[in-house]
């Protein structure tokens, strides 16, 4: 990874504890979803067949990114990383870095892109004015819940977010789109797999823990295949010719989190005061 893509490891430590609050599991610990396929023994069964809603793949249920195992983190962010940050453990490296695998000589960042990098840093990003993350960054730092109607797909973050809708009913993306966090977003179906654009962003947030910048101009397209009952594949691929010089393409794995109905609120705290001491650099 290339040293101008990752900003400063205490910059990453800094935008995690603002995402970071411990992970939940719901508010029924031992209720099991009659929904869930089970095992002999009781367990759920990740790997059974993937359910379907009028024929189509339902991707309702509580998911999260693949966990990026320890080692890999480590190598990048500091043997230390785990003991400071404890209870994030099961990060996906997306959301440290969109470009973790990007080689240092296939640098695909604009000027631009870097100016707003280090103005965000000098900001200090926004988790100290308690604004949403946006997506990508929330759906990779904290649980998301699905739920699908025959019409449209709603996401409920457990980050303090506004619920992401997606319209599956055949409009049209709006051309001069109303600008928000989590954008305008409309899908379409190629066999089993969903296939989401999204345009109409407000600039405000993220793409990452390392504050690679997402522009108003930016048009993200996502591609949902569920392999099995419990893992998802989502593809996510990003064209913003304001930040970047070409349209890049990262591959994300989720996990269902069995039996979790439910993904609890986030607010962010009155007179909060602990981020304004956290490094800026």
């Amino acid at each position: 990874m290339g040293s101008n893509l990752l900003l400063t490891r205490r910059w990453v430590l800094s935008v995690l504890l603002v995402f970071s609050s411990g992970r939940a599991s719901g508010q029924w610990l031992n209720y099991k979803d009659p929904k869930t396929p089970h095992t002999k023994g009781g367990k759920p069964n990740l790997t059974a067949p993937a359910p379907r809603m009028n024929s189509k793949t339902d991707f309702s249920g509580v998911w999260e990114g693949e966990p990026t195992p320890h080692s890999e983190v480590e190598r990048v962010l500091g043997s230390q990383y785990y003991d400071v940050q404890i209870d994030v453990d099961h990060v996906n490296k997306y959301a440290f870095n969109i470009l973790w695998d990007l080689q240092p000589d296939k640098d695909l960042l604009r000027p631009e892109a870097l100016t707003a990098m280090k103005e965000a840093r000098a900001r200090g990003g926004g988790g100290e004015k308690c604004w949403p993350g946006g997506f990508p960054v929330t759906m990779l730092y904290t649980p998301y819940k699905i739920l699908q109607a025959q019409r449209e797909i709603v996401m409920l973050f457990e980050h303090r977010d506004p619920p992401r809708q997606i319209h599956i009913d055949g409009r049209p993306l709006p051309k001069d789109p109303e600008p928000s966090w989590e954008g305008t977003s409309g899908g379409r179906w190629e066999g089993q797999t969903l296939v989401v654009e999204t345009v109409g962003f407000n600039g405000m947030s993220s793409l990452d823990g390392a504050g690679h910048p997402r522009s108003e101009s930016a048009r993200i397209t996502e591609r949902y295949t569920r392999r099995d009952f419990g893992h998802m594949d989502v593809e996510m691929t990003f064209d913003d010719p304001v930040y970047y010089k070409r349209p890049f393409t990262v591959k994300i794995p989720m996990r269902l989190i069995p039996d979790s109905s439910d993904v609890l609120e986030s607010v962010c705290a009155d007179n909060e005061r602990d981020r304004e001491h956290m490094p800026k650099h």
